[in-house]
């Protein structure tokens, strides 16, 4: 593979993995659960918020690019949900740190980026068909 290509690929795999990423913070953006205590403990029978993540791409000395998959800190904001039976004395549950308008934004980046790095791979093999064309 040429390393037009395989810069190409890369950026792909990285639209790819940003994307996944952003379907899973979106499809869990409800996945409530129980506060810490003020020393960050969680009680023994009580259920976790989700925790989201983040995509970060960091260039690669040969060319092309890495996903690096990270938590997104804070993990939780604290909401009101005095019917849900783990909120605290104050109605307080924790509620997945997830902006609905920035995953979105993660989407249609990972989209097109993904579409410009296919391009780029179509328009190599074009031009390498076309110089083997003129060869033979």
């Amino acid at each position: 593979m040429s390393s037009v290509q395989s810069i190409a690929v890369s950026g792909m795999l990285a639209a790819s993995q940003r994307l996944q990423v952003s379907a899973q913070n979106v499809a869990n953006v409800r996945s409530d659960g129980a506060l810490p205590d003020a020393q960050g403990n969680y009680a023994s029978d009580a259920p976790r918020s989700y925790t989201p993540q983040r995509v970060d791409q960091v260039e690669l000395s040969t060319g092309g690019t890495r996903p690096i998959v990270t938590e997104v800190s804070p993990s939780y904001m604290a909401t009101f949900d005095p019917s849900a039976p783990y909120a605290n004395e104050a109605g307080l549950v924790a509620s997945p740190n997830v902006d609905l308008a920035e995953e979105m934004v993660q989407m249609l980046t990972a989209q097109l980026t993904y579409a410009a790095n296919a391009r780029m791979v179509t328009s190599h093999n074009q031009m390498v068909k076309s110089l083997f064309d003129m060869t033979v």
